[in-house]
């Protein structure tokens, strides 16, 4: 989907919520209280009603849209932008891009945002397998004011799986000690996975289990084991990519919400090559539960 084509097809809140109508109800329509599907439109509402419980609700309505008072035009121009940005957008520059430079709300911006990111985030991921790369790193700016580097301990964790040459994971962890990494091994690699490769970090060691376990020694100066596919290459390019999102496109970004800018990467980094990648994010916004502001900006 391009931005021309995104014009074109989807220039009215009819068309919008035509085709968020069909995303959410395949078959039918049906009540989101009872589910009696023998409901009828409202045209002056813009509003379904049920026959059975009278309940009136729109195709927003319990969704990631749910109470929005933007235009649906504006929301599909919001997800194409940020789908479409390989390392990110920020919510200024999504304000600037949507609004202009003196207009709209840059709390209104970031909120549209997070939305979307939360509806990435409650999409399936399915057990990784075959050959999974795993590392850590570390996220963090300087100390205001002063220029100075933070270290490992005051920066925060993120720790990456990747599937080689498939899915991407990464976790905003509260630390990198064994059971963490355990955990996470557990809750997302398959039992009948070929190999996990990490680097010799030794807490990896203990934290594996059962599954096959090969790893290369950075240290020493090995980042490819000679003669084999034996390395962790994806994962830290992965890495990479993430930092490039932070430092060049959301610039500052909050312990908090690191999670929800980690859900966002991996969602769109794991459908890089769907054709239908636009549609494919409606679908999910349109079955996610809502987030309220309130929700979000909670301590």
């Amino acid at each position: 989907m391009t931005l021309p084509e995104l014009n074109r097809s989807f220039s009215t809140d009819e068309d919008c919520r035509e085709i968020l109508t069909r995303l959410r109800w395949p078959e039918c329509v049906d009540c989101p209280r009872c589910h009696n599907r023998n409901v009828w439109w409202v045209q002056s509402r813009k509003q379904f009603t049920c026959s059975e419980c009278s309940y009136q609700f729109s195709v927003m309505t319990g969704t990631i849209f749910n109470d929005s008072h933007l235009p649906l035009p504006i929301w599909f121009m919001a997800v194409l932008l940020l789908v479409e940005a390989r390392k990110g957008m920020s919510a200024m520059q999504l304000k600037r891009t949507l609004w202009g430079q003196h207009k709209g709300s840059y709390k209104t911006a970031w909120y549209l945002c997070h939305r979307i990111r939360a509806a990435m985030a409650q999409a399936e991921r399915p057990m990784l397998d075959g050959t999974i790369e795993m590392d850590e790193t570390y996220v963090g700016g300087r100390k205001k004011g002063l220029g100075v580097k933070l270290g490992k301990e005051a920066k925060e964790v993120v720790i990456g799986l990747r599937q080689r040459d498939g899915a991407l994971r990464f976790f905003h962890a509260e630390d990198a000690r064994r059971g963490t990494l355990a955990k996470y091994i557990r809750e997302n690699i398959s039992e009948d996975v070929d190999v996990l490769i990490t680097d010799e970090f030794p807490a990896y060691k203990n934290a594996v289990g059962s599954v096959k376990h090969e790893t290369v020694n950075h240290r020493s100066g090995e980042y490819v084991r000679f003669g084999t596919d034996i390395h962790t290459n994806s994962i830290e390019s992965a890495f990479s990519l993430l930092k490039r999102g932070i430092m060049g496109s959301w610039h500052k970004i909050s312990a908090k919400h690191l999670q929800a800018y980690c859900d966002e990467m991996t969602f769109r980094f794991d459908r890089r090559k769907c054709p239908d990648l636009f549609v494919d994010t409606l679908r999910h916004m349109v079955t996610a539960d809502p987030l309220t502001f309130q929700n979000l900006t909670a301590a």
